[in-house]
């Protein structure tokens, strides 16, 4: 009979831990919250302090009869789920469940599933911490309250189905005040001037900077003639020359939010997908030989905190690779947030010496690619700050200033194995100058001015919006791929081009909450809410008192929005053509995977069709169909022809109208990195590169 019985969330977790911790101990899997609040109903109640009302998962009564029968015939209970509030929770409800004193050393925590963090944990038992557990049911009940209270009256007013909580509601405001700034956007004109220069035989590039000594703006064609009437034939004089070395410092290790923010970038990942291969990372791979190992820590932490063990690792690692001038210094430690909890580490690799290309075999390929990005990252964390030189040299020519500018890598430190994705700026690479001295005179050889328009500020992308709430204090590590994921889901947002654009019903819900519920939407209050919760967790304030602040105000909106809020009324959009099956008008609807149309006679009628997006090229395979845009299973676009299956043309390219100069085939439109090449499917034609 085993000794001791540990509980985890997961069976791959228990199978792993099981096997570190020996013959003394069974190790089972809770799969995850075994009690909690109900469906049906609000679960809370608000006369007697706002006290839980908790019942056991529907399903997870097997589930706890065989945590019981094991926890009989056990010496001592040991409460291992995850190192955070959720955690911590699930430990306290298995503790009320099975009969264990929460105030015993129940409770043990590690940050990563190794043989040797597991060991050391369980040298360290501790009682379940009640002030982890109370902010958890603080933040579970206040979503109650906003939710269930919230969510019937969109359902009475609006549409069934519908439902408000804070994170979502102030991600949906963030996504239509974009779109908002979008249609009010008015482009503006501006213009510069590109040239390039020669000395002797070697070329480089500058544009217009100023004039007379001081900088300019070119703000219509009539500004540029002014330039070029002002220059006088076609040498410069070199008026100013600037050599500087610029340090550049590697990112810390990833958090939860800039890891999904970079999975984005990066590997074209979702939060949700990132999230999935993260857990399935951190729970544990199976190895072979040495069996499953966990390869990652904790995925749902907002620390950049790395231990001693694993930075000493990291440093015998570099410095045998790359060599102790690529280690990093005694430098600035990393700045701690305020709302940070620092008992968590970064993600990291639980090894460094575990490199990724020697896991090929063990891990997906989307594992692999996380896992590459996660030990790419932390690696280059604890590596030197890259050396930059750069120069900036101003040409002068009858007072008009043109500037150029250069760098090489000096140094590359950190950039030999990993440098941060951007949303908007092209990673750095070598723009070499030639030796230039003041009073230097080189020749121009070409100058081209061009004309352009400012644009609106991008929509979001996923990276772009967990970014935004994260900076605004706005939810934690572990609400932002579900908060996403529920506002795709209630159709309030769709996704175009991989960003966000509100729609209608979206609309109509943030119009509603702005009016009626606006404390839910102030970004300054939900902010401060976070912050209440984590005073909580940190054993501050008492959480029955956070909750009954917010709930006096929270009320009297409540009984405002029953009595005053109009019904309304979302009328089918008309698809403007006939029902086949009985005449009636078809209708665009809103589906899961997004819009459909629908007979209007429904439920008479139940004739349903995908909407058709036609591109306007015909078939090149039977001449007669068109082509149309269709979506996989996996919902990727692909192009067809309608008369499918009596003509089975495919492309996952975009075909366009023109026919190839060269060879009369057909063209299509490649999607790039950067940009759209258009290019012939038979022979080597294409075209220039579009951005």
């Amino acid at each position: 009979m085993s000794e001791f019985l540990v509980i985890v969330e997961s069976p791959a977790k228990a199978k792993t831990i099981e096997r570190y911790l020996g013959k003394k101990y069974k190790v089972k899997a809770s799969m995850g919250h075994v009690r909690d609040l109900p469906k049906s109903q609000m679960g809370v109640d608000i006369e007697h302090q706002f006290e839980p009302k908790y019942i056991t998962i529907r399903g997870k009564g097997p589930v706890l009869k065989e945590l019981k029968s094991a926890a009989r015939k056990a010496k001592k209970i040991f409460l291992a789920a995850d190192p955070d509030r959720e955690g911590e929770a699930i430990a306290w409800h298995l503790a009320h469940s099975l009969d264990v004193d929460v105030n015993s050393d129940c409770r043990v925590v590690f940050n990563e599933i190794t043989k040797d963090a597991i060991k050391e944990s369980f040298k360290h038992p501790r009682p379940i911490n009640m002030a982890l557990v109370d902010a958890q049911q603080a933040r579970r009940v206040l979503d109650r309250l906003v939710g269930y209270n919230i969510s019937p009256i969109l359902w009475k007013k609006v549409k069934k189905g519908l439902s408000a909580g804070r994170v979502q509601s102030v991600a949906l405001k963030l996504i239509i005040e974009r779109e908002r700034e979008i249609q009010k956007f008015e482009p503006e004109e501006y213009w510069t001037i590109g040239a390039e220069f020669l000395k002797g035989k070697s070329k480089f590039e500058g544009s217009f900077y100023g004039m007379d000594g001081k900088k300019a703006e070119l703000k219509s064609e009539d500004d540029v003639k002014k330039v070029m009437q002002q220059l006088k034939g076609n040498k410069f004089r070199i008026t100013s020359v600037v050599k500087k070395e610029r340090k550049r410092h590697p990112s810390p290790a990833f958090i939860t939010s800039s890891l999904q923010q970079e999975a984005a970038r990066k590997l074209n990942f979702r939060a949700k997908k990132t999230m999935m291969l993260a857990q399935q990372l951190y729970e544990g791979i199976d190895l072979g030989k040495e069996g499953t190992v966990g390869l990652i820590t904790y995925m749902r932490t907002d620390s950049t905190r790395v231990s001693e063990v694993a930075q000493a690792e990291a440093a015998n690692y570099i410095t045998s690779q790359y060599g102790k001038e690529y280690l990093k210094g005694e430098g600035k430690k990393e700045k701690k947030q305020g709302n940070t909890q620092d008992a968590h580490e970064a993600i990291r690799p639980t090894s460094v010496l575990k490199e990724p290309n020697s896991l090929k075999e063990y891990l997906s390929r989307d594992q692999l690619r996380l896992y590459k990005l996660i030990w790419d990252r932390f690696v280059a964390s604890q590596m030197a700050s890259a050396i930059m030189d750069t120069m900036s040299v101003d040409l002068e020519n009858s007072g008009v200033i043109f500037r150029a500018t250069g760098s090489k890598v000096k140094f590359p430190g950190f950039m030999k194995v990993y440098v941060e994705g951007s949303d908007d700026q092209v990673e750095e690479k070598d723009r070499l100058l030639p030796d230039l001295k003041e009073g230097d005179e080189v020749l121009k050889k070409d100058m081209e001015p061009k004309q352009h328009f400012t644009q609106p500020p991008p929509r979001y992308t996923e990276a772009r919006l967990v970014r935004t709430l994260e900076e605004l204090g706005i939810g934690r590590p572990s609400t932002y791929a579900p908060t996403l994921d529920t506002i795709q889901k209630r159709s309030y947002v769709a996704l175009d081009n991989k960003r966000f654009v509100p729609t209608e019903l979206g609309e109509i819900v943030h119009e509603l909450m702005v009016e009626f519920f606006p404390d839910i939407l102030d970004v300054e209050f939900t902010a401060k809410m976070e912050q209440d919760l984590d005073s909580v967790e940190d054993g501050k304030v008492n959480w029955v008192k956070i909750i009954d602040e917010f709930y006096q105000d929270f009320e009297k909106h409540l009984e405002i929005a029953e009595k005053e809020m109009q019904e309304i009324e979302i009328k089918d959009e008309p698809a403007g053509e006939d029902c086949e099956q009985c005449g009636n008008e078809m209708v665009f609807k809103m589906g899961r995977y997004g819009k459909f149309m629908a007979c209007s006679n429904f439920p008479d009628c139940r004739n349903t069709k995908a909407i058709v997006k036609e591109i306007g090229v015909k078939c090149p395979n039977c001449k007669e169909g068109n082509i149309i845009e269709r979506k996989s299973k996996k919902r990727r676009i692909f192009y067809g022809c309608d008369r499918f299956p009596g003509c089975e043309f495919l492309s996952w390219d975009k075909p366009i109208a023109r026919s190839c100069p060269k060879c009369d085939s057909l063209m299509v439109e490649k999607k790039l990195k950067k940009g759209v090449q258009v290019s012939c499917t038979e022979c080597d034609y294409k075209e220039a590169q579009q951005s």
